[in-house]
């Protein structure tokens, strides 16, 4: 397993020099937010792709992942959303992440985050919740299978897919290959969940790690690994066992103000346990 630190933290600074900030740190890996102020795909011009992907060989960094989580470009952290009652907003989702699964082929990554549908909004029901992301997954897949990249869910707290068990819920209706999980450490503890037992039931579908601290209290709150509750080395353990050998990548996205000294605080308490 290898660390990563996600730009996510250092929206205070431009993408190309988190990076090296990142890679300055000692991270062997970094997670590009395809978002403003980062690595939006409509900003990112083919000149200044090439220019990022030569930095990050200049560097020595590979992409951990792609994350399309949020779309502050547009709306919010959420919004616009897989499950939005409006058909026209639910197509701006859509139309992202494949802007955001070519960005990925681009840059050479397998695979690219985005959100577990988003909040359920008031008066629509789960099961039609359900229906307007399996169909919405359906409209990216034949882009994620001619670019041979896969889209990677995110299960989080307060959001359509909360849990394992929601998780597992969706993957048995779609179509296995260009679907896959990111495994948070923080959302599973946050929803009651053990993260090594939960990482031992999802290890088939794992393509990538996001790793947090989160408080005993298990409020939904991104801390500094080694400031919170989590078993860490039980986690890592766990995706041992199940053979995972892939990127986990640091993200603290709180934590703006400070970005480079919590990534240097998280490099140190990880490489203990790795």
């Amino acid at each position: 397993m290898r660390l990563a630190f996600s730009t996510n933290a250092f929206k205070k600074v431009s993408l190309e020099e988190s990076l090296r900030q990142i890679a300055d740190a000692g991270y062997l890996g970094a997670e590009i937010m395809a978002d403003v102020p980062h690595a939006y795909p409509p900003h990112m011009s083919r000149r200044r792709i090439r220019g990022v992907v030569g930095l990050l060989r200049e560097l020595r960094l590979e992409v951990s992942n792609v994350n399309a989580f949020t779309f502050f470009a547009l709306g919010d952290t959420y919004h616009p959303s897989w499950i939005d009652p409006e058909p026209q907003v639910r197509a701006q989702r859509v139309e992202h992440t494949e802007n955001c699964l070519r960005l990925a082929h681009d840059l050479g990554c397998p695979w690219m985050s985005t959100e577990p549908g988003g909040p359920l909004p008031a008066g629509v029901t789960r099961e039609r919740a359900m229906e307007w992301f399996r169909l919405g997954l359906q409209m990216v897949y034949p882009l994620a299978r001619e670019l041979d990249v896969t889209v990677l869910i995110e299960p989080e707290p307060a959001l359509l897919l909360e849990s394992s068990d929601e998780f597992l819920e969706l993957i048995g209706t779609v179509p296995h290959g260009q679907v896959a999980l990111n495994f948070d450490v923080g959302h599973f503890f946050c929803v009651g969940e053990d993260p090594a037992e939960a990482a031992r039931r999802l290890g088939p579908w794992i393509r990538h790690v996001h790793l947090e601290d989160i408080a005993a209290s298990r409020e939904h709150r991104h801390l500094v690994p080694g400031r919170g509750a989590i078993d860490f080395p039980s986690v890592f353990a766990a995706l041992r066992d199940v053979g995972y050998d892939g990127w986990i990548t640091v993200e603290l996205y709180p934590y703006e103000s400070t970005a480079r000294q919590v990534a240097d605080e998280a490099l140190r308490f990880l490489e203990q346990l790795l």
